[in-house]
C-alpha cells in the first residue's frame, strides 16, 4: 500500500511523461492486461490514457488492472488518465521502487 508521500512522488514523475498505453474501443481484454504487465516490468510506473472512443471509465480500468495484476497500485486517477505502479519482479529493474520506498 502506497503512502500519501509515495503517491505524490509518483504523480510528480508522471506529470512529465506522456501516456504509454491508450485504451480505446477494444476495451479491457487479457491482451490489454498483458501489455500493461509487460510495460510495468522494466518501468514500474505506467501512465494510461482513455481515448474518447473508450466505453470504460478510468475507475473501471483501475479495478480491472488491480484484479488482473496483484500488487498493482493506482497512484493517480484524474480525468481520463491514470497512473499505475507495481514494483518490478526482477531485481535489475527495481530503480523506481527503491526511490518510492525511501519516501515511505
Amino acid at each position: 500500500m502506497l503512502t500519501g508521500k509515495q503517491k505524490r512522488y509518483l504523480r510528480s514523475l508522471a506529470m512529465t511523461q506522456k501516456p504509454l498505453i491508450n485504451v480505446g474501443k477494444n476495451g479491457l481484454t487479457t491482451q490489454f492486461a498483458q501489455g500493461v504487465a509487460a510495460a510495468l516490468e522494466p518501468r514500474e510506473m505506467v501512465k494510461i490514457a482513455l481515448l474518447p472512443s473508450a466505453e470504460e471509465t478510468p475507475a473501471m480500468v483501475a479495478d480491472f488492472l488491480a484484479e488482473a495484476m496483484p500488487g498493482l497500485e493506482v497512484a493517480q486517477l484524474i480525468g481520463r488518465t491514470l497512473v499505475v505502479f507495481r514494483p518490478a519482479e526482477q531485481e535489475k529493474h527495481r530503480k523506481l521502487s527503491l526511490e518510492v520506498a525511501k519516501r515511505g
